[in-house]
């Protein structure tokens, strides 16, 4: 079953956040709590981790890229 992962809410205040960089491609499996992507807002740079196992089908949003809190990456 397909999971969306969203940019969660990084803060008080937080909006909108900028792809850093990506840890992981396409078709890359994952782990539970393995570093997935680098997250810049105007507070602070942060790591998100992934929420569970599985397989990254597809990135949606690119590095560099500004998204706001809770749209699907």
């Amino acid at each position: 079953m397909a999971f969306e992962f969203k940019l969660p809410d990084l803060g008080e205040g937080v909006v909108e956040g900028e792809i850093v960089k990506w840890k992981v491609k396409e078709g890359d499996a994952i782990k539970l709590d393995q570093p997935m992507v680098e997250v810049m807002t105007d507070k602070a740079t942060v790591e998100i981790t992934s929420p569970r196992t599985g397989r990254i089908a597809k990135i949606l949003a690119q590095d560099g890229q500004k998204i706001p809190v809770g749209s699907v990456m």
